[in-house]
This record gives C-alpha cells, sequence and structure tokens, in this order.
C-alpha cells in the first residue's frame, strides 16, 4: 500500500463516493482503513472521519502518513457505540464505509454481526456503504442476507465508485444502505436551491 500512495493511485476514489452521499461536515466511520486514504480524502473535504482498523502493521502506514489520531486498531467485532467512545472517537455516525473487500474477510455470522453492529452506530437516516467484489463472500447476496433484522434498507447498488449499472454480472459492488428514520436537515442550502 506504501508503494501505491508513492505511486499516486488514486485511492480515494470511494473518499469521493462517500463524500458526494454525506451532508457537509458529517461524522463518518471507516471500517477497515486499511492505510488511511478514504479517511484522509473525508477529512480534506471538511468531514470529521475516523477510521478503524484490526491490524497495527496496516495502520501503520496510516499514521506515517496521516494525523494518527484520526485511526483506532480496533476490529469490527469491537464496534459498538461504547467501545468506540472508549477509544475516544464518536459513538455515531452519518456514514459508515466498509470498503476493499473487508466484507469477504468475514464469515457469514460475522457479516451479520457487522450489519447489526453498523446499525447500533448509525444516527437515524444514517448511511452504510459498502463496496466489494460480488462474486466472493461478502458480496450483494450475503450482505442483502446479513441486513436481515437490522431495518437497514437498500437504497442503492452500484457496479463501481462511479454509479455504474449493477447487474448480476457485475465483477464489484457498491451497496448503499440507509437506516431508519430521518437523517438531521442541512443547516446549508447545500446545493438546493428551490424556485418559489
Amino acid at each position: 500500500m506504501r508503494q501505491h500512495i508513492i505511486d499516486g493511485t488514486d485511492l480515494e476514489v470511494d473518499a469521493r463516493f462517500v463524500d458526494m452521499l454525506a451532508r457537509r461536515g458529517s461524522t463518518i466511520l471507516d471500517i477497515g482503513c486499511g492505510h488511511g486514504s478514504a479517511v484522509n480524502g473525508l477529512r480534506a473535504r471538511g468531514h470529521a472521519a475516523f477510521g478503524i482498523d484490526p491490524t497495527r502493521e496496516v495502520l501503520g502506514v496510516a499514521f506515517d502518513n496521516f494525523d494518527s489520531d484520526w485511526f483506532r486498531e480496533l476490529g469490527v467485532e469491537g464496534l459498538s457505540p461504547e467501545r468506540l467512545a472508549g477509544v475516544g472517537i464518536p459513538d455515531s455516525y452519518d456514514v459508515v464505509l466498509m470498503a476493499g473487500n473487508v466484507a469477504a474477510f468475514l464469515s457469514g455470522d460475522a457479516l451479520r454481526q457487522a450489519f447489526a453492529q453498523v446499525s447500533a452506530v448509525l444516527k437515524p437516516g444514517g448511511i452504510f456503504v459498502v463496496g466489494t467484489s460480488s462474486h466472493s463472500r461478502g458480496g450483494p447476496h450475503d450482505q442483502d442476507d446479513a441486513r436481515g433484522r437490522t431495518g437497514l434498507r437498500l437504497m442503492h447498488r452500484f457496479s463501481d465508485w462511479h454509479l455504474g449499472q449493477y447487474s448480476p454480472d457485475s465483477a464489484w459492488s457498491v451497496s448503499v444502505y440507509t437506516a431508519p428514520g430521518e437523517s438531521t436537515p442541512s443547516e446549508t442550502p447545500d446545493g438546493i436551491f428551490v424556485l418559489k
């Protein structure tokens, strides 16, 4: 990953996607943040973004390249409002991102648990974005099964981070789930100028 950063590989495509969905100044959690590029990209766009990852070696790249206060060594299995507050980051989020095939590394039970835990930290109307390979463990079928009784609702599914149309043959998937409830309205026009 360090070499990808040095080479200038576009490692913020997921951050741009999330930025498009999120209201200005959103609180965002990146599960399995790895080297931290998405968190950095979201921070650069004015969001309060934080990342968690269970692997200290991977987080070392994030610590070397970005502000270490943005990251915590924590796996998805430790995700709860109490645990997040205990490690000094917000306990609820407007958006949660789980990209880079994190879902593929989780068993079916762990993925169901992750969806339940994410639903517990999302604010009303919050957004959960999952980007992963379509035909591996943790793909769209497993995600839809995992959301089960969480109350999360599938809002959109794309074949890439650029809103490509998803089909059963798509190699990649970006799924956007929403939590029950209404999100807090923006305090600024946010690009909406209603004519009267």
